[in-house]
Formats: structure tokens, C-alpha cells, sequence
């Protein structure tokens, strides 16, 4: 992330409540770099799919302001709408017209000239090549899913928003999708997320936010976020098995596999002491004899798991 220093989009104070009196949105802050990569985590019904369409200017907030590139995305509209590209959850696609037509109309729409070259190119990196001349109607819910990207990118955005992407989709679709999404970060292209499959955004993203009822409850450096909140636990394989953890092992916490032959020990990263001298010699004192130590750290799953238990 070194390489990134613009903002690209600026989000400041952005709310929406519906008439019903429901929040959707609750004072919202964000600024996204340009060529990141942001993966929004939340439950359903969290306001992600809310932000991406106030962001997108599908929706009107009731507060705030949101810059797309310099430019208001609602006095701005066309100007901001051409540099962002949208995948839906929803597959609105229509049903009798050719994968092709149907990726040059979207196209034409943003003002763009015909590009054939481009076109195919975007049809063969999400496997589209051989149904380029076939109805959407006969594609599977897969291939209708990439075409939906193959829109999307059709007028070449500088922003791609990918709302709940691999939802329900086979292995081989997100394989190619996240190869493809790396490709357009090499270019440069700013890409935003939202994701149940956490393991992705691990795997995948700069950075990552946490939204739940509405607020922007984290957003941190992937790796800064991993430090400063996993844990890591001390995984000790005895040489032999015990019954129980001894006494004089009590203000250790320690954790007892079912056979008796693992004790696991939480410790805190951030601690200057982790205690795991003081345990390993009083494990001795113990009588205990160990032959293999192993450490392991909480997951993004994890983190994400007690930031929305914890909220109210």
C-alpha cells in the first residue's frame, strides 16, 4: 500500500433513514485510497449494500456528503457514475438478449466508442468467450454472474464496487474473479467488497471495514488490524498424557485436549510479557515434559466474530 496516496472517494457524515424511521446508515466516515483493495465485513442487514448504493448514487442519503474523485456524486452524477463500476448481489440481467450485445450495451451507455478488442478481452479473462454469442437465459447462474462483471467493467471504471460477489457462486467462478481482480489492481483500479466469505477478504484485501447497524464500527490495515487485535495461543504436545492440568498451573488458564495430550495457552501479541517463560519452567516444576511446542493466531474470521458480538 505504499504506492497509494490519493483519496478517491471521501465520505463524510453520511446517514440514511428511511421513512419507517429505520437507520440504515449512521454518520459514516470513510475515505478510500485510489488502488486499494477494501473489504466491507458485516451481517445482513448491516448497511453495506446501503453504502455501495448511496456511493453509486442509486440512493439518496439523508445527511452527509459523498466526493467521488473530486467531484459530489449527487450534483456530479454522470461525471461520478462513469469512473464506478457495479456487480449486484441481484442477477438483473435481460433474458433474451446475446452476452455480447449485452456487455457493448452497457458500454455504450457511459458514452464510451466501441471497442471489440476490449470487449473479447474482458469476455475471455471471466471465461465468457464461448457464450458470447448465446441468450442470458441459457446461461447458469455462475456464467450470469460473470456476466454481470463483464458489464461492470464494460466502460473501463477507475472503481469497482463488488457487492456480495461470490455469493453462491462454484469455485472456478471465484478463482477467476479474484485472478481478475488483481490484474485490475495492477491497473490501477480501486476496488471495494463486501464479502460473507471472510477467508477472501484475508486473503485479498489492503484493508479492511467492519459496518453493523449502520456504523463503520473499524476500519484498519489488514495486517495493523491482525496485530493489534488476534491473539496467538501456545499449543503444547506432552509427552505424556494427564488427567487434569496441576494446581500449581491454575493462574495459567490452560486449556486440556480431550486426550489429555495438549495444553493450549492464550496469550496477548501486544504484552511485552506473554508469560511463556514463566509456563515452560513451571510446566517442569510440574513434572510435566513436553516434545513439541506450536503457535497459532486469531483469524480475520475471529476478530470480525468479537467486534460484532460486543456491539450493542
Amino acid at each position: 500500500m505504499d504506492n497509494i496516496a490519493n483519496t478517491i472517494i471521501e465520505i463524510k457524515g453520511l446517514g440514511k433513514t428511511y421513512s419507517g424511521g429505520q437507520v440504515a446508515l449512521n454518520d459514516i466516515n470513510l475515505d478510500i485510497k485510489e488502488g486499494e483493495i477494501l473489504a466491507l465485513l458485516g451481517p445482513n442487514g448491516a448497511g453495506k449494500t446501503t453504502l455501495i448504493s448511496a456511493i453509486c448514487g442509486l440512493i439518496t442519503p439523508t445527511s452527509g456528503s459523498v466526493m467521488v474523485a473530486g467531484f459530489d456524486i449527487r450534483k456530479d452524477y454522470r461525471r461520478t457514475r462513469e469512473l464506478i463500476g457495479l456487480v449486484p448481489q441481484e442477477l438483473t440481467l435481460g433474458a433474451f438478449e446475446l452476452v455480447v450485445n449485452t456487455v457493448k450495451l452497457s458500454r455504450g451507455l457511459f458514452g464510451k466508442k466501441p471497442d471489440e478488442q476490449y470487449i473479447d478481452s474482458i469476455l475471455e479473462k471471466l471465461t465468457l468467450s464461448d457464450k458470447k454469442n448465446a441468450m442470458v437465459q441459457q446461461l447458469s447462474g455462475g456464467m450470469k454472474r460473470r456476466v454481470l462483471i463483464a458489464k461492470a467493467l464494460a466502460h473501463q471504471p477507475r472503481i469497482l464496487f463488488l457487492d456480495e460477489p461470490t455469493a453462491g457462486v462454484d469455485v472456478e467462478l471465484r478463482k477467476d474473479m479474484w485472478a481478475l481482480v488483481e490484474e485490475l489492481r495492477r491497473d490501477g483500479v480501486t476496488i471495494i467488497l463486501t464479502t460473507h466469505y471472510i477467508e477472501e477478504a484475508e486473503e485479498i484485501a489492503d484493508r479492511v471495514g467492519v459496518i453493523n447497524n449502520g456504523q463503520l464500527l473499524l476500519l484498519e490495515d489488514k495486517h495493523t488490524l491482525m496485530q493489534k487485535m488476534g491473539n496467538k495461543q501456545l499449543l503444547i504436545e506432552l509427552k505424556d498424557p494427564i488427567n487434569a492440568i496441576p494446581e500449581t498451573l491454575a493462574h495459567y488458564e490452560l486449556e486440556l485436549s480431550a486426550d489429555g495430550t495438549k495444553l493450549s495457552y492464550a496469550y496477548d501479541i501486544k504484552s511485552e510479557r506473554t508469560g511463556i517463560t514463566g509456563l515452560l519452567g513451571d510446566l517442569g516444576k510440574a513434572g510435566l515434559s513436553f516434545k513439541d511446542l506450536a503457535t497459532s493466531q486469531s483469524s480475520l474470521e475471529d476478530i470480525f466474530v468479537e467486534l460484532v458480538g460486543t456491539q450493542p
